[in-house]
Order: C-alpha cells, then sequence, then structure tokens
C-alpha cells in the first residue's frame, strides 16, 4: 500500500523539473529581450529577479520533495545535481542583468546580444529535453538536444573570444570599458557553460537509466 502512496511523489519531481526548465527559459528570454529591447530597465531587471526568485521557490520544493520520499525516479545524486545546475544558470543570468544596471551601460553590445540569443537557444534545448527524463524510450532523442546545447556552448566561447579580442584593439586604453565589458561577457559565457553542465547531468541519467 505504502508504494502507491510514494508514486504521486515521484511525478512531482519531472512535474518540478519541468517548471524548473521553463523558468529557465523564461528568464533567457527576458535577458534578451532586455538586450535587444535597452529600455524600461528597472522593469525588466525586476521581472528577471524575480525568476530568481521562482527558481529558487522550484529548488526548495524539490528539495523538501526528497526529504520525504523514499522512491525517488532519479538516484538522489541525480537529483540535487540537475536541481543546483539548472538553479545556477538562473542565478549567474540575474546577475548579468543586475550588472547592466549596476556599470550604467548605455546599450548592450553585438556580441552581448548574441550570447544572450545563444543563451535562449541552450534554454530551449534544455526545456524540450526535460520532459523526456519521464521515459526512457525518449532518451535517444534526449542525446540530439544535449547535442545541441553542447554545440551552442562552443559557439558562445567563440563569440565571447571575439569580443575580448575586440575590447583589447578598441579600448584597451579605457580602463573602466573594458573591464565592465569583460565582466559581462564572463556571466553571459559561464550561463552558457552552466547550461552545459545541465547538459551533462542529463547525459548520465541517460548512461545509467537508458
Amino acid at each position: 500500500m505504502a508504494r502507491f502512496q510514494l508514486l504521486p511523489a515521484e511525478n512531482r519531481f519531472f512535474d518540478w523539473f519541468e517548471k524548473g526548465s521553463a523558468n529557465l527559459l523564461g528568464i533567457a528570454r527576458s535577458l534578451q529581450d532586455l538586450f535587444d529591447n535597452y529600455e524600461l530597465l528597472e522593469a525588466k531587471i525586476r521581472t528577471i529577479s524575480d525568476a530568481e526568485r521562482q527558481g529558487d521557490f522550484i529548488g526548495h520544493e524539490i528539495h523538501d520533495l526528497l526529504v520525504k520520499t523514499l522512491i525517488t525516479p532519479l538516484d538522489q545524486e541525480e537529483i540535487r545535481a540537475l536541481t543546483q545546475s539548472i538553479d545556477d544558470v538562473v542565478d549567474v543570468i540575474e546577475q548579468a542583468a543586475i550588472l547592466m544596471r549596476l556599470y550604467k551601460i548605455e546599450q548592450p553590445t553585438a556580441s552581448a546580444r548574441q550570447m544572450a540569443a545563444i543563451l535562449v537557444a541552450c534554454a530551449e534545448q534544455i526545456n524540450l529535453a526535460i520532459p523526456l527524463l519521464r521515459d526512457k524510450k525518449n532518451f535517444d532523442t534526449m542525446e540530439s538536444h544535449l547535442r545541441e546545447v553542447h554545440r551552442l556552448e562552443n559557439e558562445a566561447d567563440t563569440v565571447r573570444r571575439n569580443a575580448l579580442e575586440e575590447l583589447v584593439a578598441n579600448h584597451r586604453d579605457d580602463w573602466f570599458e573594458f573591464m565592465r565589458w569583460k565582466e559581462v561577457y564572463q556571466l553571459l559565457e559561464r550561463a552558457a557553460n552552466l547550461c552545459e553542465d545541465i547538459a551533462d547531468v542529463l547525459q548520465t541519467v541517460v548512461v545509467k537509466n537508458g
């Protein structure tokens, strides 16, 4: 009898994972909107911070569910790693948005807009991959999304390198301009790296459970 009572809790893990990936996609799109339509900064950054708090709430709910559940659909370590990796991306995206206001950046660069678009593409692939956790039959399909995240992360790294080269070439004598954009680019590229961490966790699940 107890086994059947635990099944809804197991299903709720997948529900919360999907809410987390949807929130990640939402905050990535909000960052892209901030960069592409650079106006109403306070309101847009507030929207991004609201999404970060929603991400924290989702993480707490998963943690609480994990404490109460004896039989989990994935290893507890995998659940924690997936939850943390999604939350990490959301946190870094918020940090990047806040830096735009903190450093009083007048307009995003083309490279920053390009990196924001790459983050949205990564989040879209993750949001497509996460629901496939519910059924092992979908794991082959999931792997194609994970490969695309890896490709996009490499693309983000290339954009960051090119952007830093442009900074060195054109702003080496303007310390403040160089440092503020260097920090923004590093956060954007870190967010892409952390998206790859999500893909790595999902790949581990596929290998162990496929």
